[in-house]
């Protein structure tokens, strides 16, 4: 029971279980799928067809795990860790440069015996927790325009470090800054100009990118004509995507997994969703988001504190924009980038890390108290 306040009240604890339900039901979704997309490619790549399913099935309990400790633990503890576990991410990042492991041409991991770790997955919620910090002791101050540029500098060093290899993932990182800074501004009108500034920095990068890297850029815009080389992989995808249809071929039916498609269970594991379920099943995948985000909102709007709801807003920002990322890649709305699709994706540090923000989120949510009349 609650308790009782003067007003014959009593205080109700709160967990957002709906939030983990959609947790619970997203990640076994992709182990389903990440089963039915990769049996093939690990049977002939590794001579078992649940290699990447056992892996991956390890770092999920291993997550979850985690997730429960962490949504037991008072949130407000962290706000002690945040320098620190920034300050660890960038290093970490960094010395990937100096002893990362490669994997289809990107330096991305540092090897720990058998096992890989991806920094840049700590980056995300080293970031999400220095910023969170930060912002909710000075609130007031981000009304000057100066304040706020500051609090963006903050996040160069590391945005840099890690745009070096992985452009996306330094993307999601600044925009993780941006909307913890934009929940607790006051002033939008800030935004504004940043974000104008934004759009024609990124019109300029584009044009010094189209240059620098022309074939690249002509192999988005124009796939048809390097199916054979740079637009393979995203061709193989449009194909999967459209032999789909509306209702799909069926579980485990897909042929475009069969080789077609390099690494389907990473980065591309969203047009085999499309080939075995169709448009009706990737609908569903992404309203699955899309009502996670909205319980993101509402436990945010409800935190008992600025500390709370800009964790719970930077975990909202991470996965919004990482879901819109991968998408984008897919249906090759954005250049090819390397960003997989949360919860559904193969990869271990990105599986572990990403429940381990579930926990945050629900330990935020437990801090959240309802009001109720009572009739004792």
């Amino acid at each position: 029971m609650g308790r009782q306040n003067r007003s014959g009240q009593k205080k109700i604890k709160y967990c957002d279980y709906s939030l983990l339900f959609l947790v619970i039901f997203l990640v076994c979704f992709g182990l389903v799928m990440l089963y039915s997309v990769s049996a093939y490619n690990a049977q002939d790549k590794y001579g078992d067809p649940f290699h990447y399913l056992k892996r991956q099935l390890f770092a999920t309990v291993l997550g979850f795990a985690v997730m429960f400790v962490i949504s037991k633990i008072d949130y407000h503890i962290w706000i002690h860790f945040g320098v620190i576990a920034y300050l660890l991410a960038m290093g970490l990042c960094g010395l990937v440069f100096l002893v990362g492991s490669s994997s289809h041409g990107s330096t991305r991991w540092l090897q720990l015996g058998p096992l890989s770790f991806q920094p840049s997955e700590l980056a995300k919620l080293a970031v999400i927790l220095f910023l969170a910090g930060i912002v909710c002791r000075i609130p007031k101050k981000l009304a000057k325009f100066s304040n706020l540029i500051r609090i963006m500098v903050l996040i160069v060093p590391i945005f840099v470090v890690v745009a070096i290899e992985n452009l996306s993932t330094a993307v999601i990182i600044m925009g993780i800054a941006i909307v913890v800074a934009f929940v607790a501004s006051p002033k939008i009108m800030q935004f504004v100009i940043m974000g104008v500034t934004g759009l024609f920095g990124g019109g300029a990068l584009f044009i010094v990118a189209a240059n620098y890297r022309r074939e690249r850029i002509d192999a988005w815009l124009h796939p048809e004509k390097y199916m054979t080389d740079k637009a393979f992989q995203t061709m193989q995808a449009l194909y999967a995507i459209g032999s789909g249809g509306l209702f799909g071929k069926g579980l485990g039916q897909s042929m475009q997994k069969l080789g077609f498609v390099p690494e389907a269970q990473n980065d591309m594991i969203f047009s085999i969703i499309c080939e075995e379920l169709g448009l009706f099943g990737a609908f569903c995948v992404i309203l699955l988001f899309l009502l996670m985000i909205w319980r993101f909102m509402i436990i945010a709007n409800n935190a008992a504190d600025l500390y709370g709801t800009l964790i719970v807003s930077g975990i909202m920002a991470h996965i919004a924009i990482q879901v819109i990322l991968n998408i984008g890649v897919v249906t090759n709305t954005i250049p090819n980038t390397g960003i997989t699709l949360p919860f559904i994706s193969y990869g271990g540090t990105s599986t572990c890390f990403l429940l381990a923000e579930m926990g945050l989120a629900l330990s935020v949510s437990r801090g959240i108290r309802l009001e109720g009349n009572s009739h004792d």
